[in-house]
């Protein structure tokens, strides 16, 4: 039969970090912002030793060092190495796209810097055994990128993608009982025994995986949606599954009612896309070591980190359609505003023009730590 696999670097931007220093094996390792625990900034990931401790992705800077801190352990602080991750994620899918499935080169369909799907061309779906394939990926990472990883396999992306996250939490606890034991201090990127790594979920085991579970649980439901989900009385997935699909519609909408109640039923496509990624928008954004008080220092800010931006955009030859701008005041509350621009355009002035004029939507009299801007680009030609 066709399978769908969903593969997932294990701590993808720590375990790089080690490749480049060895010498941080086994150490609590956290990568965020510019490296410094002493600047605002947030986790952009931690080594399992790390995570051991309660340090978190998105976890303020300051927090992960007085949790670490108060643990007496030695913990290695990492500024965010964009161009790093992105030559180490290159080489990843390049290793994953050099793989035969039933004789023919497999389909990646790439989701980000540290996990992709992957399938068979067509014609060429069947695999007696997904679990030995799950391996052959595992073991061909490991051997040419040192990076070790996490497979999920099912009759769809959904159950591929949700089968992953049991697969890690199986390293997770087995490095976390070798820890306790005093072994695997060292392990780095986690163990590679057959099965550790994989976990398969499939339309004939899917409620009794899924069926107990929150609705948050399932890929697509965030805590919104969940939340209006429980006001229904709809609180795990087997509940979406049989929810009224009249209701559903009713109070969710037309369309997104029942896209949720072929989530709940475990139902998605299996069409792994592998069409080349193109990006939509790009983005930058600045949190200041010092809140800005003067709001003529926010329009100065805003200016510049749009010109930043342009030049993101201009090196795809491509025009903004669209300006968006994210702030934060202090302590920590958050708006975004945005604006379509009357024509595609990547003139600099112009747009960083339309960038601080959406400040003009915005209450000014409260300190700013963060300012953010994003662009929106027209399709390449």
């Amino acid at each position: 039969m066709g399978w769908v696999l969903h593969v997932d670097l294990d701590q993808f931007i720590a375990a790089v970090e080690v490749l480049r220093r060895p010498e941080l094996a086994g150490l609590p390792v956290v990568v965020g912002g510019r490296g410094d625990p002493t600047e605002r900034g947030v986790v952009a990931t931690a080594s399992y030793e790390a995570r051991r401790f309660g340090v978190g992705s998105g976890m303020p800077l300051r927090l992960a060092e007085r949790k670490l801190r108060k643990s007496s352990t030695e913990a290695v602080f990492l500024p965010v190495d964009a161009a790093a991750y992105d030559a180490a994620s290159a080489e990843v899918m390049d290793t994953l796209r050099s793989l035969e499935w039933g004789g023919a080169p497999v389909l990646v369909e790439v989701l980000g810097w540290d996990e992709a799907f992957v399938g068979p061309a067509p014609g060429h779906g069947d695999l007696d055994d997904p679990v030995v394939f799950a391996e052959l990926i595992r073991a061909t990472l490991l051997d040419r990128t040192q990076l070790a990883s996490a497979v999920g396999i099912g009759d769809n992306k959904l159950q591929a993608k949700l089968a992953t996250g049991f697969a890690k939490q199986r390293v997770e606890g087995a490095l976390a009982r070798e820890a306790g034991a005093g072994i695997g201090e060292t392990a780095g990127p986690g163990g590679q025994e057959r099965g550790r790594g994989t976990y398969v979920i499939t339309d004939a085991s899917w409620y009794a995986e899924m069926g107990e579970r929150p609705t948050s649980a399932l890929w697509g439901i965030g805590k919104k949606t969940a939340d209006k989900l429980a006001a229904l009385g709809i609180a795990t997935v087997e509940d979406l599954a049989r929810a009224d699909p009249a209701l559903l519609a009713e109070r969710l909408g037309p369309t997104t009612g029942p896209w949720l109640r072929r989530l709940g039923r475990g139902v998605a496509s299996s069409e792994v896309d592998a069409t080349p990624y193109v990006a939509r928008g790009h983005g930058r954004e600045e949190t200041f070591q010092e809140d800005l008080t003067d709001w003529a220092d926010v329009e100065r800010e805003t200016a510049r980190i749009a010109r930043r931006v342009v030049e993101d955009i201009e090196k795809e030859g491509r025009h903004a359609v669209r300006v968006e701008l994210k702030l934060r005041y202090r302590p920590f509350f958050t708006l975004t505003r945005s604006h379509k621009l009357p024509a595609p355009t990547s003139d600099p002035d112009l747009l960083a023009a339309e960038a601080v004029a959406l400040l003009d939507r915005v209450e000014k009299d409260r300190p700013v730590r963060l300012l953010g801007v994003r662009l929106e680009m027209a399709d390449p030609d």
